[in-house]
C-alpha cells in the first residue's frame, strides 16, 4: 500500500501559493504531517481528498495515477475523510446520517449497509446515542462520530486533517488511541500541529512550512540528526544576552519552569557558552529546527 506525491503546487487567486512542489511517499501505518497553522496542511489535505484540485502534480496510488473523472471516482471508493471541521445535518439521529452518508460512499445495499452502520457505530462507542442527534453530541462524540463515518467504506487511506483540535485531554487521549487502532492495516495520514501526537502515534512524518516540505523522516531519525546538537540554559528572561546572540547561536524555544527561570533551548554544533548544558533532543526540538531551516 502506497501513496506518491510528486510535485504538487497550488496557488490560490489571492496569490498565495499554499503547496511549493511537494513531493512525499507514503507507505502503510501512520503518518504524521507536521507544520504551523497557514503551513498548507489542510490544502494537500483536500488535494489528496480530491476536494480541490492542484496546479500541477501528480498523486499516484498504489501505482496508479489519480488524475481523471474515473481514476478519481475509483479512487473516492478506497479513501476516508476527516477534515478539520466536521459539519453535520441538524436533528439527524447518528444512525440515519451515518445510513445517509453510507450511500454516498457506494453502500447501495441496504442490508448491507445498516450492518456497517452498527460496526463503525460499536467501534467507536456510539450505540448507547445511535437515536440522538448528533449535533447535540460533546466535542469527543463528534469526533468519534467523524471517525465512524471514516470507516464506513473501510478506506485503505484515511485522511484526518488537525482532528484533536478543542478536545480536552481525556478526549484526545480516546481518540487518538481510537485512530491508531483503526489504522494498523492501513495508511492514515494525520495533519497536526501538535508534536507529541506525531511522537506517540507515528512511524513516519513530513514537517510542511510556507507550502513547502522541509523533510521527511521517521521520528527516531529525527532524533539521530539533531542528537548532540542541542543545549539549554535557565535564565530569569526569555531572551539570551548579547554576547550569546551569535550565528551560531538558534534559539528554538523557552519555557517557564517550576523553579521560577525560563529554560531557554537552543541548537548550535557546539557548546554556546558555560552557562549551556547539552539537552536530551526531543522531536519538538526537530521540528523547530526544521521550520527555521536548521536542518543538514
Amino acid at each position: 500500500m502506497s501513496l506518491e506525491i510528486k510535485n504538487l503546487s497550488k496557488t490560490y487567486p489571492n496569490g498565495v501559493r499554499a503547496m511549493d512542489s511537494i513531493s512525499l511517499k507514503i507507505g502503510k501505518g501512520m503518518f504524521g504531517l507536521l507544520g504551523p497553522n497557514g503551513a498548507g496542511k489542510s490544502t494537500l489535505m483536500r488535494t489528496l481528498a480530491t476536494l480541490q484540485y492542484p496546479d500541477s502534480g501528480e498523486i499516484r496510488f498504489n501505482g496508479k495515477p489519480v488524475n481523471s473523472r474515473r481514476s478519481v471516482t475509483g479512487f473516492r471508493s478506497v479513501i476516508g475523510y476527516l477534515p478539520q471541521e466536521f459539519g453535520v445535518y441538524p436533528n439527524r439521529s447518528a444512525a440515519d446520517l451515518l445510513n445517509y452518508l453510507g450511500v454516498l460512499k457506494g453502500l447501495t445495499r441496504r442490508s448491507e449497509r445498516q450492518t456497517r452502520v452498527q460496526q463503525v457505530l460499536e467501534l467507536t462507542n456510539l450505540t448507547h446515542v445511535e437515536d440522538e442527534a448528533v449535533s447535540s453530541f460533546s466535542g469527543g462524540m463528534k469526533q468519534r462520530f467523524g471517525i465512524a463515518q471514516l470507516l464506513l467504506n473501510k478506506p485503505q487511506l484515511m485522511i484526518v486533517d488537525e482532528p484533536t483540535a478543542g478536545l480536552d485531554p481525556s478526549e484526545r487521549k480516546h481518540f487518538l488511541n481510537m485512530l491508531k487502532e483503526t489504522g494498523l492495516q492501513s495508511t492514515v495520514i494525520f495533519s497536526t500541529h501538535i508534536v507529541e501526537d506525531v511522537r506517540d502515534l507515528c512511524n513516519d512524518l513530513a514537517i510542511i512550512h510556507q507550502g513547502k516540505i522541509r523533510v521527511q523522516c521517521a521520528p527516531s531519525e529525527a532524533l539521530r540528526i539533531i542528537n548532540g546538537k542541542i543545549w539549554v540554559k535557565h535564565s530569569k528572561t526569555r531572551l539570551l544576552s548579547d554576547t550569546e546572540a551569535l550565528p551560531s547561536i538558534y534559539p528554538l524555544s523557552s519555557r517557564y519552569t517550576d523553579q521560577g527561570a525560563y529554560e531557554i533551548r537552543v541548537h548550535s554544533d557546539q557548546r554556546p557558552g558555560p552557562d549551556f548544558e547539552s539537552a536530551t533532543a526531543t522531536l519538538e526540538d526537530f521540528y523547530f529546527a526544521a521550520i527555521n531551516g536548521l536542518l543538514p
